[in-house]
């Protein structure tokens, strides 16, 4: 029972977290290409959401004390009380900025918020780490990726069903309102993580830093062996969903669906789908395994994704739009909670906060980088063509996870002594 509150603060922070990527990326999609937006500029709105793949370069200023007044709240605590004035602020100057009059005032704003977002990630990452036994991680993950599936609901199908009644400008205002849950649920929080000795003495230079936080965690992966195997893995694992997904609304634009037909597949079903997909993660995992569960996933992945040619033959049929997003929340949740196990799995005890960055920053580069030449892909090979090629992207994932399991068939390879 004295865990339960923990875990609950847990839940709400995922939902913190969770809040501002459908805001850079879902639903600025579907306002782009409502506005008429081009394909080509489209499929570049993946690249906005750089930073989260680039977080680990910040990550070690993050880890020491914060400035100023919010020092007294402690490392953690502190840094996540900075970070929230800015972030709700990159929110409501993308809530005033429109994508026909003011399209560089909206990336800005938009890579800005991607930027304290994925600051706030580390952060939010690192307490959870810190905060609880190994005993209770995986329960504290479950609960994180409970609130982050919530948070990415309503501010992807929530926020495109309020635009058909507030407009655009109105729903975004909306979300930088729920944004103030941040603040409030750090002022609340009773748990701050004590300053390891050994960390306080690394606190040093920047280029002490550099070598502490970022190069020693990562020879300490380079190290083991099947590294690069791994890193592979890591690397491929989500890339066919992910840019499957950077052209989805785009599709259903171009096949006739309209928004509130968008929000309503996107809403609690979906939701309902997510939360069974990451509740199925964790029993699949303690019964076969986090290595086999993965390529359940994968598997699982690729028919949500054989459901967008369904729906290409189909035309816009609601039920049938209903029936592939179901399946994509299910199989995104199912692979997002295994995947996240498995990179904390990676992670060394003394580098726990800093490798989980390293990798959680990794996983999403091939996205980030040839995300955005979807919108060209799509307009070169046709709809049918490049959901083809998305799902053939899933394909190496799984042969290298069937690689690692046959390399080490204990489990993860070893890390060094």
């Amino acid at each position: 029972m004295t865990h339960m509150r923990p875990l609950a603060t847990m839940g709400v922070l995922g939902f913190v977290s969770g809040l501002p990527l459908y805001l850079t990326f879902f639903t600025l999609q579907q306002w782009m290409t409502e506005s008429g937006v081009s394909l080509r500029a489209v499929g570049f709105t993946a690249s906005i959401g750089l930073p989260y793949l680039l977080k680990f370069l910040w990550a070690p200023l993050l880890d020491r004390l914060p400035p100023g007044p919010v020092r007294r709240f402690g490392r953690r605590r502190g840094w996540l009380l900075l970070l929230q004035a800015p972030l709700s602020a990159a929110v409501v100057m993308m809530a005033s900025s429109d994508p026909d009059h003011s399209p560089h005032r909206l990336v800005i704003a938009a890579v800005a918020l991607a930027f304290f977002s994925a600051s706030q990630d580390v952060v939010i990452d690192a307490w959870r780490i810190e905060s609880f036994s190994a005993r209770l991680q995986a329960a504290a993950l479950g609960c994180y990726v409970w609130g982050y599936r919530i948070a990415m609901q309503v501010s992807g199908a929530g926020a495109i069903w309020l635009a058909g009644r507030l407009g655009w400008h109105g729903a975004y205002a909306a979300m930088a309102l729920l944004s103030l849950l941040g603040p409030l649920t750090v002022l609340t929080l009773q748990v701050e993580p004590a300053l390891p000795a050994a960390v306080a003495t690394r606190l040093g230079t920047w280029s002490e830093q550099l070598r502490a936080r970022v190069v020693a965690p990562l020879r300490d992966l380079l190290a083991r062996p099947g590294a690069a195997w791994v890193i592979g893995f890591v690397l491929l694992f989500n890339l066919g969903t992910q840019l499957a997904d950077t052209m989805a609304l785009p599709f259903y634009h171009a096949l006739g669906f309209v928004r509130d037909q968008v929000a309503l597949a996107n809403g609690l079903p979906a939701l309902a789908a997510a939360l069974t997909g990451a509740a199925a993660s964790a029993l699949l995992v303690a019964r076969f395994g986090g290595s086999r569960t993965l390529i359940v996933a994968a598997l699982v992945q690729m028919a949500s994704m054989g459901l967008y040619l369904v729906l290409y033959r189909a035309g816009p049929q609601t039920t049938m739009l209903l029936a592939k997003v179901t399946l994509e929340g299910f199989a995104e949740a199912l692979a997002q909670t295994t995947f996240l196990t498995y990179l904390s799995r990676l992670c060394s005890a003394e580098y726990t906060a800093t490798q989980y960055a390293l990798l959680s920053s990794l996983a999403p580069i091939a996205w980030r980088t040839l995300g955005g030449a979807t919108g060209l892909m799509a307009q070169g090979l046709g709809w049918r063509g490049f959901f083809i090629t998305t799902i053939l992207c899933a394909l190496p994932g799984i042969l290298i996870m069937v690689t690692l399991m046959r390399r080490f068939p204990s489990g993860l390879p070893p890390r060094p002594i």
